[in-house]
């Protein structure tokens, strides 16, 4: 198929102005770039009025748990229609691949959060979705994926053999074409890993000149993890991830900068200085960010380690849950958050009366403190319940953050069979483009943040830019029309006309034109699927 698109104004994914001009799309390549540009015998697309970008790259996504499904589509709609071309997935230290398809912890593979039918190689993993996929997927090998290939959920150190045998498994994702890994370091088992493990990991990723994502620690000033004073616990994360990032020499990138509480708010600016004095020092390091002030979590998410490990007698015993209690009441008051903030969006297909209620008001109308109804509620969801926690940001933070020269996007969200939806899934994206226009941020510089510059954080080849012999991954979208309705956190957003990926229509108004042209795209495009 050959397409011109007529009359748009073009955003190429530099910081340069837009200019009005055609484009002729031929198969999956970008051919020409001009005025008048003949389209006999082409399929035309008037684009007068609209603004015409490189496809969205969606810098934090989740999605390789779901691709596998019978009903992946429904997965992956809500995101093309936010006019997302390609997602990075395997972040979070999960990944659905990079695990020894023998291993007796398969089940296991995710954390608790993500589950996948039967995890092995990324080889293997792309192999299976050829022709299957609607989007683009840059895929990371997990950290906790291969930790958990090794020794499941088991919180002790590694033996240096065991790590010997992570490591075989890294290389082998990154033989197979993984751009880089993901380090969890506030979820399961990644939690547990020991510096010197964490380091093997990272120099594995820089011999094979790959980008390392991280979950930090701590995201607030006061975490679990940590002693509860001194120095804010989200400032000791970084200096965790920057001492990693000195000791390998890896490129990292910060996952989802966020501020979770009120007085983790006034670490913004020690944080991006944090930034700045290690890129100054020759570090390669920068983040990624979401427009949302609240976000997905696990309900197990603010349970200290040491908790966590206890088994199930031993959690009842009145000194641990005193001694629980007490610890998260002063962690409470030190981050500014309250059980209030906590929405359960999901518990268990028994309990649909929670979702959409905070921790607070299921407590009341249980007629239980909000404590022990939020021991409860992780009881009754077998410790796998979800919720969207609050305080993440202020308006003036994402506006800051948004005009920072470090901060590329992602939607850190995914479709759910049950409970409550995660606006990111449906909305992210436009909602960049909305506060562009409320924040008077000139759009090019937006899009610039959703193309191009995650394209070459990420090492992404021949995307992210319109220009002549590029993939043709375009999203046309009318800007005065962009709009969010943050009330309705599972509705398709206005404005998106039209999306391209590979060269091939795949949205046209909102609507799917039930083609598939998405790949995993393999690091170097060197790797063959055997």
């Amino acid at each position: 198929m050959e397409w011109i698109l007529k009359n748009g104004l073009i955003y190429d994914g530099s910081k340069n102005p837009p200019i009005n001009q055609d484009i002729y799309i031929k198969d999956q390549t970008i051919m020409k770039i001009g005025k008048n540009l003949d389209s006999t015998g082409k399929e035309e697309i008037d684009c007068s009025g609209f603004c015409i970008a490189p496809g969205f790259i969606d810098a934090h996504s989740h999605n390789d748990f779901f691709l596998e499904k019978e009903d992946a589509l429904a997965y992956n709609l809500p995101f093309l229609q936010q006019g997302i071309t390609t997602q990075i997935v395997g972040n979070c230290g999960f990944s659905a691949y990079g695990i020894n398809p023998d291993s007796p912890f398969k089940d296991k593979v995710g954390g608790g959060l993500f589950k996948t039918a039967n995890p092995g190689r990324l080889r293997d993993f792309a192999k299976q979705l050829e022709g299957k996929l609607v989007q683009n997927i840059v895929p990371l090998v997990g950290h906790g994926t291969t930790r958990t290939s090794v020794a499941g959920k088991n919180p002790r150190p590694l033996t240096q053999e065991e790590i010997d045998m992570q490591m075989d498994l890294v290389d082998q994702a990154m033989k197979d074409g993984a751009f880089g890994g993901s380090f969890g370091l506030m979820y399961q088992p990644g939690m547990y890993a020991k510096q010197e493990e964490l380091i093997a990991f990272a120099n594995k990723m820089q011999e094979y000149e790959g980008i390392v994502t991280v979950h930090p620690r701590a995201n607030s000033k006061v975490a679990l993890g940590y002693p509860l004073f001194g120095k804010p616990h989200i400032e000791q994360g970084l200096d965790e991830v920057i001492t990693i990032m000195k000791k390998s020499g890896v490129r990292m990138q910060y996952s989802h900068l966020i501020f979770v509480g009120k007085s983790s708010w006034k670490c913004v600016e020690p944080m991006l200085k944090n930034f700045y004095q290690a890129r100054e020092a020759g570090y390669d390091i920068a983040y990624d960010m979401y427009p949302f002030t609240y976000g997905a979590s696990v309900m197990t998410v603010v349970l200290p380690s040491w908790y966590l490990k206890l088994t199930k007698e031993e959690k009842t015993k009145p000194w641990n849950r005193f001694k629980l209690w007490l610890i998260i009441s002063i962690t409470k008051k030190l981050l500014g958050i309250e059980f209030s903030d906590m929405v359960v969006s999901y518990i268990g297909k028994d309990y649909p009366q929670y979702e959409g209620k905070t921790v607070a008001e299921i407590a009341k109308e249980e007629n239980k403190t909000a404590f022990a109804m939020y021991l409860d509620l992780v009881d009754l969801s077998h410790g796998h319940g979800r919720m969207m926690l609050g305080k993440y940001y202020n308006e003036d933070i994402i506006r800051r953050l948004m005009n920072d020269s470090l901060s590329i996007y992602m939607t850190d969200a995914w479709y759910e069979e049950t409970g409550t939806q995660n606006a990111g899934t449906f909305q992210a994206f436009p909602f960049f483009l909305q506060k562009t226009k409320e924040y008077g941020i000139p759009l090019e510089e937006t899009i610039h943040k959703m193309t191009l510059a995650t394209a070459n954080r990420f090492s992404i080849p021949n995307r992210g830019k319109i220009q002549e012999g590029a993939m043709a991954d375009i999203t046309v979208f009318d800007y005065q029309k962009i709009h969010i309705n943050e009330k309705v956190p599972n509705e398709t957003p206005e404005g998106i006309r039209y999306v391209f990926v590979n060269g091939q229509l795949i949205i046209r108004d909102n609507t799917f034109q039930n083609t598939f042209a998405g790949e995993i795209i393999l690091k170097n495009n060197h790797c063959r699927l055997e």
